[in-house]
């Protein structure tokens, strides 16, 4: 529900995907309304603010003592993402994290207890929640449009990582929250457990394909890689009636030809699957096909209540969009936000026990 209150009052911290998308989408949404941006490195800063023609802040603590600033937008890298979201909730204000929220599941919890002390509202950008093919793939699971679910598949196959002369960053750290699992592992956790039931246990093999990148200061020595490029990962998710239902999840940054997103569900009564083989974009091009019985898969019209009233080139400005304007709403009500804290912490836990099963070699159980 769109309320009539005045828009939130937002600033961006982080000037990647904060600048490329969640600034364009604070300004289509109604609810929102972007009033500054931060980034520690002032000539980046400078340039951002020119373009954006909004005023900036390189030191955080000042953009958090100006009253004019009712809510935050984290989307720095994963490192310094707990402290900054600290200090946010410490000062009052409201936030929308990236994800991974944090490097560690416990630092979601600190966050938690934060936000519910002091009573904000934070959302967390799961922005496949937001795509309306995936609602409605939603809405057909919870009509029981196959049964029982029997087995899930998720195979997640991007290049965007694929060219080894792509220079080294945090992405390559596996200690600063890069790696395949923090950029694609985290939705599909959250995708898995949103659609069928939480994960309750899981096993993991990862492998990183390119072991060094040219370092990017132009000296031409390469710098280490330790971040995970590729991951397979058997997980088991529990029903609505506590029923454990096997899921497999195939991820990959460095497939060349891979074949992009695709979610197969399959159940007593029929199968739904949702794919898109676009690899430049990764929201646009899904298509949702529904398979009765035993009879064949046929491709469903996408529902025109869910469509979005405006789309852009860039396909993730759309549902980032409309989970702003959730996000503001949370705070003009009252109400708590989903996708929020809670739903990060059961993503980034999964996570952790990853990386735990892919250095034990032992399955981990989730509770």
């Amino acid at each position: 529900m769109t309320t009539t209150a005045s828009p939130l009052k937002v600033a961006v911290a982080g000037l990647g995907f904060g600048e490329k998308v969640h600034l364009p989408a604070l300004r289509a949404c109604p609810g929102t309304e972007p009033v500054a941006l931060w980034h520690p490195r002032t000539a980046r800063l400078e340039a951002a603010c020119r373009s954006a023609e909004l005023p900036g802040f390189s030191d955080f603590e000042a953009l958090l003592a100006d009253p004019g600033i009712e809510a935050v937008v984290i989307a720095t890298p994963p490192a310094p993402r707990f402290e900054l979201a600290c200090a946010a909730l410490k000062a009052g204000k409201h936030l929308l994290l990236e994800k991974p929220v944090c490097l560690e599941a416990e630092q979601v919890l600190e966050l938690q207890r934060l936000a519910i002390s002091a009573g904000l509202s934070v959302a967390v950008d799961f922005e496949y929640r937001a795509v309306p093919l995936f609602q409605q793939l939603e809405a057909l699971l919870r009509a029981g449009a196959i049964g029982d679910p029997w087995l899930v598949t998720m195979d997640w196959l991007m290049g965007s990582r694929a060219d080894a002369s792509r220079p080294w960053s945090w992405y390559s750290q596996r200690s600063e929250g890069g790696g395949v699992l923090g950029a694609l592992g985290t939705h599909a956790f959250d995708i898995l457990q949103w659609l069928v039931g939480p994960c309750t246990a899981l096993s993991a093999s990862l492998a990183t394909a390119i072991p060094e990148r040219p370092l990017p200061d132009g000296s031409g020595r390469q710098g280490r890689v330790d971040a995970d490029d590729s991951a397979l990962l058997g997980l088991e998710l529990e029903g609505e009636r506590g029923q454990r239902i096997p899921a497999q999840l195939a991820l990959s940054s460095v497939t060349r030809q891979g074949r992009g997103c695709w979610l197969e569900l399959h159940g007593s009564e029929g199968a739904l699957v949702l794919g898109s083989d676009n690899r430049s974009d990764y929201v646009h091009g899904f298509q949702l096909w529904q398979a009765s019985g035993s009879g064949p898969l046929q491709l469903l019209a996408p529902d025109p209540n869910l469509a979005f009233a405006q789309t852009w080139v860039d396909g993730r400005i759309a549902p980032v969009a409309r989970l702003h304007q959730a996000w503001s709403d949370s705070v003009r009500e009252g109400r708590p936000m989903l996708p929020g804290l809670a739903e990060g912490y059961r993503s980034q836990r999964c996570c952790d026990r990853a990386l735990l099963a892919a250095e034990t070699g032992e399955r981990q159980n989730i509770t």
